[in-house]
């Protein structure tokens, strides 16, 4: 069982990054990305943000790349706005559930047809 503080905070990480990639950060590698998890770690320092994106396998890791390029300011930032004794340690992670329902979706539709 998650303690109510892991996920409180959690669930105030994942809030504050997905404002700051809504209307702060302008990298255009990022793109479109959605937040859709954030494990922390039980002393509070280090954060795993989950996110997915839409397309291709290359969109994603560019998308990666702009997110670990701004990790730093993202950091600074929720440090500032969050009140933390620490501001965590961000690392991304894409989010591979997404894509598994998808391609699930698309197997289900295919079973279904007639022949």
């Amino acid at each position: 069982m998650i303690p109510k503080r892991l996920s409180r905070v959690g669930e105030a990480v994942r809030g504050e990054i997905g404002g700051m990639l809504l209307r702060d950060l302008k990298d255009p590698r990022i793109g479109f990305v959605t937040i859709t998890d954030v494990v922390m770690s039980p002393d509070l320092r280090h954060a795993k943000v989950y996110f997915s994106r839409l397309g291709t396998d290359a969109e994603r890791e560019e998308s990666l790349q702009g997110l670990t390029a701004a990790a730093g300011w993202i950091r600074r930032e929720l440090g500032q706005r969050l009140d933390l004794k620490f501001a965590p340690e961000i690392r991304f992670y894409h989010d591979e559930s997404l894509d598994a329902g998808v391609r699930i979706d698309r197997l289900l539709k295919e079973i279904k047809r007639p022949e």
